[in-house]
């Protein structure tokens, strides 16, 4: 118990709130192994509180001179994390099944005894990271307590981890999760509606915890959820610091989440704004993170600005190249039957991390971009000007290899030239192509597409 003591006090004269947070960690330190053991195997039930409570005293007299009712907040939040300690403690004995479901409900009412103390003004803004804390291990034993509840009950999966599977994950019963999203909005709550000056205000923890229910409601696929939370921070906007005032790591998890929700809603140009944002505000050394930013970026890239990512920036990054490269080829190349294949390999991917329907609309660009090869070897004419009246049978015939099917029909339909206008008109309508079609007359049989002598095709330099 001496150690709790000790970190507890070294962290107060220091002001640091990461330390104070470390203090109420369930999991041990590497320099430290057994601080968990040490720490749960020197007291007992009976007598926790008042051990607690005169060591706190003891620490604080050494110290910084605690009011009493500081003390008495401490006392209760150490008391829970020592209850909590012995469930943790519990799922490590090899001789019994892990009991995920006692671990939550003992974190939860750590978690909440954390709550009171901030509800009722007794603990400082520093100490914030220990509301984070709280609320951090409260997601990860619920999603475990769920996972457990799943496993004796179904032979659903579920994924415990990072941002990835928050957003790209099985969907199930999640009873101890829904009760934490609930516990976690308290402490949303608590954060946004403190009046204290903006030096002293819980406020400063609200970004922490607005990604903190990001994440439980992109796990729970309640993502309209996360909407209710954004109008939340937007009415509370004038109240609150400038976003850039806050931890930058806070700042690109939050914009991350933004960005996701608007590329779901399908509002790319926005989406683009604030994953970008993200991207450039990422460290570069967390590869994960810019993998996940990328993975809804490039998407919505190749949809705003049509642009496609590079084969240097995929091949940093293994995961993305393994996503992305055989479709970017294909659209390059203009390759129709490459970028089917290529999209149905990877369905299984694309709709886990609810990406499809944004990549099929890639297949426009790749059209664009086989039309666009037509145009290139049409020549010019006999005054050297490039052609710009393209027979629409060329587009024909240019689609069918495209496609992989030819002339005969044996490896698919022969599109018709009607066909082909439609989607000539359609290319032309969302501004990836500039002319117009010239339909068959009784002297000319075959109609024609005559382009713009000037950005024929807007974007690639034609």
């Amino acid at each position: 118990m001496e150690v709790l003591f000790r970190d507890f006090q070294h962290a107060n004269h220091e002001g640091s709130g990461p330390l104070l947070a470390a203090t109420i960690s369930p999991i041990a330190p590497s320099n430290y192994l057994n601080r968990l053991e040490a720490i749960y195997r020197d007291s007992n039930a009976a007598s926790i509180t008042r051990d607690i409570s005169y060591g706190l005293t003891k620490s604080a007299k050494a110290a910084i001179q605690y009011p009493n009712p500081e003390i008495s907040a401490w006392t209760e939040i150490y008391v829970a994390y020592w209850n909590a300690l012995g469930e943790v403690l519990a799922t490590q004995d090899l001789s019994s099944k892990p009991d995920w479901n006692k671990v939550y409900e003992a974190w939860k009412d750590l978690a909440n005894t954390v709550i009171k103390g901030y509800s009722s003004s007794v603990l400082e803004a520093w100490t914030l990271p220990v509301l984070y804390t709280a609320g951090k291990h409260l997601r990860v034993f619920a999603i475990k307590a769920d996972e457990t509840a799943r496993a004796s009950g179904s032979s659903v999966d579920f994924n415990t981890g990072g941002l990835q599977e928050d957003i790209a994950s099985d969907f199930g019963k999640n009873e101890h999760l829904e009760d934490a999203a609930r516990v976690i909005n308290r402490m949303f709550t608590l954060c946004i509606s403190d009046r204290a000056p903006l030096e002293e205000s819980r406020k400063w923890g609200l970004y922490y915890i607005t990604n903190l229910l990001f994440k439980t409601y992109f796990k729970l696929n309640s993502i309209g959820l996360s909407k209710n939370i954004l109008r939340a921070l937007s009415a509370s906007r004038t109240d609150m610091p400038e976003l850039e005032a806050f931890p930058r790591s806070h700042i690109v998890t939050f914009k991350y989440y933004v960005g996701v929700i608007q590329f779901l809603e399908e509002d790319y140009a926005h989406a683009e704004e604030n994953l970008t944002s993200a991207w450039h505000m990422c460290h570069r050394s967390a590869t994960r993170n810019v993998e996940l930013i990328l993975t809804y970026l490039i998407p919505t890239r190749l949809l705003t600005v049509r642009l496609l990512p590079s084969s240097t920036l995929l091949d940093r990054y293994p995961r993305l190249s393994t996503l992305f490269s055989a479709l970017s080829t294909a659209i390059r190349t203009g390759s129709l039957s490459d970028f089917d294949t290529a999209l149905a390999e990877g369905e299984a991917d694309f709709v886990k991390r609810r990406i499809y329907l944004t990549l099929e609309r890639g297949r426009d660009i790749c059209l664009r971009n086989l039309l666009r090869k037509v145009y290139l070897a049409a020549g010019v004419d006999e005054a050297g000007n490039r052609r710009t009246r393209i027979r629409v049978d060329e587009f024909s015939a240019a689609i069918r290899i495209g496609e992989g099917k030819v002339e005969n029909g044996e490896k698919g339909e022969v599109l018709e030239n009607d066909e082909v206008e439609c989607l000539v008109s359609n290319m032309i309508y969302k501004n990836l192509m500039k002319g117009y079609i010239s339909r068959p007359t009784e002297a000319r049989p075959t109609g024609i597409v005559v382009l713009s002598k000037t950005g024929a095709f807007p974007g690639t330099g034609i």
